[in-house]
């Protein structure tokens, strides 16, 4: 069984993976709450991840299911997008996102939350990009379960999400990639945000 850090919140990927080996994987972190970030609760490819099925299956396991779709990564306002994909930072400071926040951390509260949305890698989601950039910025980061079961802090994700734009930048502008590396930090990692969410974020 693998460790247990203490987290105030957890996130997961449902992926392609059986209900049983999911299953397995929240159990193994403690997870007593799970809250579902997509913006449409259901998978026709993976039935058992659309919200009825899910829902009983974590309530016959004793984990509570919680639908928290204001969070999801595709939002219905046209106004969140920009130039055809969304704007994370634009859903982040919006009223309705920031309410649904403020109740995930409520909720986190009284028991071992985990969000939940659909990519394995928490690089390739909104709810490490969006939510858990979010959460970090109120002194609240989160834990990633991988799909091996390990916890990945989000500051490791955060380190291989700035590798990830140092590389691209190597790759454009090899000459400036060294002066890179003597900016300002949290500048580089908010541009490290927005060119990843740029380049998985949801399109209309």
């Amino acid at each position: 069984m693998p460790d247990r850090p203490d987290f105030a919140l957890l996130t997961i990927g449902h992926s392609n993976q059986p209900a049983e080996r999911f299953l397995a994987l929240l159990q193994g972190a403690g997870v007593t709450a799970l809250a579902d970030v997509r913006s449409v609760p259901r998978s026709r490819r993976f039935p058992w991840f659309s919200a009825t099925p899910l829902a009983e299956l974590l309530d016959r396991h004793g984990i509570a299911y919680l639908p928290l779709a204001t969070l999801g990564g595709r939002p219905a306002d046209r106004a969140l997008y920009r130039d055809g994909v969304v704007d994370y930072e634009a859903m982040a400071a919006t009223p309705s996102f920031r309410a649904e926040l403020d109740r995930a951390v409520a909720q986190a509260q009284h028991s071992r939350l985990c969000l939940m949305c659909s990519e394995r890698e928490p690089l390739d989601c909104h709810r490490c990009l969006l939510i858990g950039r979010e959460l970090a910025g109120r002194g609240l980061p989160p834990g990633h379960i991988m799909g091996d079961g390990t916890i990945e802090p989000h500051a490791m994700t955060e380190e291989r999400l700035l590798n990830w734009a140092q590389r691209k930048s190597r790759q454009k502008r090899s000459t400036a990639a060294g002066a890179d590396l003597f900016s300002d930090r949290p500048a580089l990692l908010a541009d490290a945000y927005r060119r990843r969410a740029r380049a998985v974020g949801a399109s209309r």
